[in-house]
């Protein structure tokens, strides 16, 4: 793929992302972010709190590295290495938006092992972190997303090219956005 067309797709998803968060999350009540299929499930604030965990690493790392870099002429073309590949891969949802296969979250990022993860203004907050999404996005196009390297939350010597740890981001985001939407949308869920 060309560097254009994978900066226009993280665009693309984070915009629809922002556009989801704010028809069918920010109007919630208290009571609809808090509830659980069961003991074991995340409710609404827990699946954001968890988003939101995410975005203080990758977005910080993001903004540095892009800020830094000596690499400041884009490259025509990106090619994932196959780590980037497999990694983002793992987070992408079917072509049913389906997720083809559940991972379990670090405890450093699992609401369930750190509740206070969870501030109560979770949505908001993640509303805030895909607008700085965008502007990292933005700032990203006169860059070489090949030769910037970021590495992963779990572990610092695994480091990925920019344009994978993108994608890999904006999956992950996209993967817990339906968590959630298949939540709300759960029959069970109070009205």
């Amino acid at each position: 793929m060309t560097s254009a067309d994978l900066i226009e797709e993280i665009k693309t998803i984070t915009n629809d992302n922002l556009e989801l968060i704010r028809s069918r999350f920010l109007k919630l009540s208290e009571e609809q972010k808090k509830w659980k299929v069961n003991d074991a499930s995340w409710n609404v604030n827990e699946i954001f709190a968890h988003l939101n965990q995410f975005a203080i690493y990758y977005q910080l790392t993001f903004k540095i590295k892009i800020a830094r870099t000596k690499f400041k002429s884009p490259s025509e073309t990106f090619i994932s290495s196959p780590l980037g590949r497999s990694v983002w891969s793992s987070m992408k949802l079917g072509n049913a938006k389906n997720v083809k296969r559940k991972m379990k979250a670090v405890k450093s990022y699992n609401p369930l092992f750190d509740n206070s993860l969870v501030k109560g203004n979770d949505v908001e907050e993640f509303e805030k972190n895909l607008l700085d999404m965008q502007d990292i996005i933005g700032s990203s196009k006169k860059i070489n997303l090949r030769k910037i390297k970021i590495p992963i939350s779990i572990s610092k010597l695994i480091r990925l090219k920019l344009g994978d740890a993108f994608l890999f981001v904006v999956y992950h985001n996209e993967r817990h956005l339906q968590q959630a939407l298949n939540l709300v949308n759960n029959p069970n869920f109070p009205k």
